[in-house]
């Protein structure tokens, strides 16, 4: 059961994600899975300095609002995102300058890996995908598709969404997410990505041996 603890956490977390000018104004939206249910950012809302009054409460189950705040209107990916991934407890749809700019570049870049700690905390892929209406059904589908197996997603023309296990862990992910994106973006498209086999090395240090980025 969500308690009063929980929204206070909640406004904490959603204003120090403000704090890093990830989204302008009532852009982006943030969740928190407590149990059997969510506390989600509510529609309008600026989440650096999101108020207790404006955090709606609702059930997974059947994903109905039980305090009368109505949700974001891209609850509908949160939601899905929590029940295809067991192992995700926070979800955080913003729009950073920087990400925000490669989603709406002409050519894209197919490869974030500039940084190993995008391989690392975000994985080797990051699924771009194509531009569709803010809160509409088949955005919805299409980011719950394409995070069963990615913590890190772009919406082109858009912005981006990630999640993870925790606040900590989804604030790490968005940071370091801007971050390649801001090198890609400053180096004007000439930049170099990690190979497979330096991925792969990566990877034996961090899962084999107990690693720390």
């Amino acid at each position: 059961m969500i308690t009063n603890e929980h929204v206070e956490k909640f406004v904490e977390q959603a204003r120090r994600y403000g704090k890093e000018r990830w989204m302008l104004c009532s852009s982006g939206d943030l969740s928190w899975r407590v149990g059997n249910e969510m506390l989600v950012s509510g529609t309008g809302s600026w989440l650096r300095d999101l108020k207790k009054d404006k955090v709606a409460i609702c059930r997974m189950m059947d994903r109905q609002c039980i305090n009368g705040v109505k949700p974001s209107m891209e609850f509908d990916f949160h939601a899905g995102v929590y029940r295809i991934r067991q192992d995700v407890n926070v979800v955080l749809h913003f729009q950073s300058e920087f990400a925000t700019a490669v989603a709406c570049m002409k050519n894209k870049p197919t490869n974030f890996n500039v940084v190993a700690e995008i391989p690392c905390k975000l994985g080797r892929t990051i699924p771009i995908l194509p531009s569709m209406r803010p809160g509409s059904s088949a955005l919805a589908k299409a980011v719950v598709d394409a995070m069963v197996n990615h913590d890190a997603v772009l919406l082109a023309s858009h912005g981006q969404v990630v999640c993870g296990r925790d606040f900590d862990d989804v604030f790490e992910k968005a940071a370091f997410f801007e971050f390649a994106c801001r090198i890609i973006v400053l180096s004007g498209g000439n930049y170099d990505v990690l190979t497979e086999a330096e991925i792969d090395e990566l990877e034996y240090y961090k899962f084999c041996r107990g690693g720390d980025m």
